[in-house]
Order: structure tokens, then sequence, then C-alpha cells
């Protein structure tokens, strides 16, 4: 395809050519293609401010909170946020990134952006232009979509790193950028990439990844949990097709893998709050298992796309001292795909496909 100019004195039209621009136009940057790759966030730090406004952005959102403000409000601001940031805080410290002074889900998210525009630099030169973001924190989307437009993108991708669409990831990511969009006069088009849950590329990632990390330990767990983080009931029953995905994932990997439903189980983590949330719950199912018996475990947690507190803290830490407590003996948390060649793989392949028609 001909590459179309990108400059003050031309300007590109449908068929691909560029035509003169009159002298007195403004300077015109466009003709390039930005993707934006989007995570959950991260605090900027683990003491108690950061720590608080970023819980505060989090849980302000009412795709995250459908709870009715009147009731929300008081317990979120009088007794969450007070008490809450000091304990998360704690947990923070022990997965945060001291070399770079971050948490290690804003780490892996650069080298997956990182990586893919490596990958794909030697066919499209600089036409496609790749950048990442944090749906709560920094760097925040407003500001990067901004940064595509300044370097001349006029088309966007939008890429939520959440293989399993639910609405408070993959749609709140999307509503963020999209109230950026109002500000805007000159609005670039977009497109959003769709979840890919049963993605051949992914499950055949995730599979090789699993593989991989399961011929590195000295036993062969009895059971392997697939945990997911979890989402209230209430969600799934007015119509999110969260669980649905997740199972779905579950199943294929559970094939391509060969495994048992016995041995390879759907679990759900990181319940908040007294509402009932989708089931089995992963803390619970660890407890029994041990204490029936089972001595050898491991965990795997594919809805996650990098290694964040859910996983590095909540299971590899948390889970683990329930079942050594309970009386297992043996515990293995399998790594998120991240930025392995596998994880970008799968990035790879539905940024490619999802491109199409624009390059």
């Amino acid at each position: 395809m001909r590459e179309r100019a990108m400059t003050s004195e031309t300007l590109p039209v449908a068929a691909g050519y560029a035509v003169p621009l009159p002298a007195d136009h403004p300077p015109i940057r466009n003709g390039r293609i930005g993707v934006l790759m989007m995570n959950l966030g991260t605090p900027e730090g683990t003491s108690y401010w950061p720590m608080r406004a970023y819980l505060r952005e989090f849980l302000s959102d009412r795709r995250v909170i459908e709870t009715s403000r009147w009731l929300w409000w008081p317990l979120l601001n009088l007794v969450i946020l007070t008490t809450r940031p000091g304990r998360k805080g704690k947990d923070y410290a022990s997965i945060w990134n001291k070399e770079r002074d971050e948490g290690p889900l804003k780490t892996i998210t650069r080298s997956q952006t990182e990586q893919l525009a490596a990958r794909l630099a030697p066919e499209l030169g600089d036409r496609v232009v790749f950048d990442w973001a944090m749906r709560y924190g920094l760097p925040d989307v407003k500001s990067r979509l901004e940064a595509l437009l300044a370097q001349g993108c006029d088309r966007i991708l939008m890429v939520p790193l959440y293989p399993q669409y639910a609405a408070p990831t993959s749609a709140t990511a999307c509503d963020q950028a999209f109230r950026a969009l109002m500000t805007m006069r000159w609005q670039p088009a977009v497109r959003v990439v769709p979840p890919y849950h049963d993605d051949p590329a992914y499950i055949k990632a995730l599979a090789a990844s699993m593989r991989a990390s399961l011929a590195k330990l000295d036993f062969e767990p009895e059971v392997i949990l697939c945990s997911f983080h979890g989402m209230p009931k209430e969600y799934l029953l007015k119509g999110d097709p969260y669980h649905c995905h997740c199972a779905k994932t579950w199943r294929l990997l559970r094939e391509e893998l060969g495994f048992s439903r016995e041995r390879f189980r759907l679990t759900f983590q990181s319940r908040f709050g007294p509402d009932e949330w989708l089931q089995p719950y992963t803390d619970e199912t660890v407890k029994a298992l041990a204490a029936s018996g089972t001595k050898s475990l491991a965990i795997v947690a594919p809805g996650f796309s990098a290694d964040c507190l859910e996983t590095l803290e909540e299971l590899d830490v948390e889970n683990r001292e329930f079942f050594m407590h309970g009386g297992g003996e043996k515990f293995a948390y399998l790594p998120c795909l991240n930025d392995s060649v596998e994880g970008v793989d799968a990035i790879e392949a539905v940024v490619r496909r999802e491109l199409m028609g624009w390059v």
C-alpha cells in the first residue's frame, strides 16, 4: 500500500494519493494510525495518599460499584478510604518494582507495547504509532490519545487488555476514551478490539505458557485452579457476558491441555463486600482442597494479561498460605502471559486482525 504523506504541504485523500494544500493552510499532521494499549491501572506509590487517590478513582467508577450513590458515598469516603489505603499499600509494597518505582502492571504493559511496536516496525514503518495507558492512574487515557493525535494519527485502534469482556473492565476503559473524544473538535476514527477470550492464538499462548511453567516444577499438581477475577452475581443477572467468557476460556484451555474437569477447575477470586459474587470462590476452594487431603496444587489466572496485585499477592501469597496452613505440601502459582513471547504473540494476532483494512 502506498504511504500517505503527512506534511503541511500535502493532504491524503481516499485513493491514497497526496494533493497539494494551499500555501496559507495551517500545518496538519495526519495519515497515521495509532494503537493504544489500555490496562486497569496502578497507584503512583505505596504510601497512604497515592493509594487513597488510586482507590478513590477506582471505587468511584459507577461501572465498578453499581450500588446507589447515597449508600456508597458515605461508606467509601468515611470508612474505606480511611482504612483501606494503608492495608493495600503494604500489599503493593510487597510486589512493587523498586528499580522503576512503579507497580508491575505498569512495567509489563509498557514492555508489551514496546515489544509489539518493535515486531511490527519492519513491516509497517512509522505509519503505525503504539502507545499505552491506564484506566486509573497514569499515564491516563486522555493524554495518550492526545499524544497520538499530535503525531498525526487520524485512526486509532483501542486495545483493552482484557480477554474476557466485562463492564467494570473493558467498558470502563472505553468509557474513559470516549469521554476524551467528546472534548475533541476533530475526532479520529476509532476501533475497539473485541474480547478475545476464545481466540485460538490466545488459547494456544496460554497452553504453551502453562506447559512451560508446569515443566519447571519439581512436582505434578493434583489439581490446577483456573482462577478469574470475580464479579457480583447481580452483574451477571443484568446481562454482563463475563461469566460466559471465563467459562469458555476455561473449557477451551482445558481441552487444549487435555485435562479433566476434576483436575482443572474454574474458580473466581477477589470478591469485595457482603454481596454474592460469581462462584465457586478461589479462596474457599483452596481451603476445601487442603482440608480434603489434596497435597499439591497450582493456580493459573488466564484472565489477567499481566501479573499484578491480584495474582502476585492474592494468589501467590495469600492463597498459598491458605493451602499450606490447611495441610497442603506443594503449591505453585503459574505466571500470566505478561510480556513473554507467547503473551506478545497473542496480542499481535489480535491487533493484526483488527488493523485489517487500515493497513
